[in-house]
């Protein structure tokens, strides 16, 4: 049994942390693959990140109801 409480604060900041930087890791990693200058890369594993994090907490929000 958990001795904490799973939705605490806390708690979703590490989460989304954590995709957050999943999402800068697959975004950069492909455009760096693909031969994009740093600009582009960086872009990329912004609006990666961005989707992973905002569409997770889209289906947590969805669920809910």
């Amino acid at each position: 049994m958990r001795g904490y409480d799973r939705d605490c604060a806390f708690c979703r900041l590490m989460r989304s942390l954590a995709f957050t930087g999943v999402g800068m890791g697959i975004g950069s990693g492909t455009a760096y693959l693909v031969g994009a200058n740093k600009q582009n890369i960086m872009m990329s594993g912004i609006v990666v990140s961005a989707i992973i994090v905002f569409g997770m907490l889209d289906k947590k929000n969805k669920s809910r109801k």
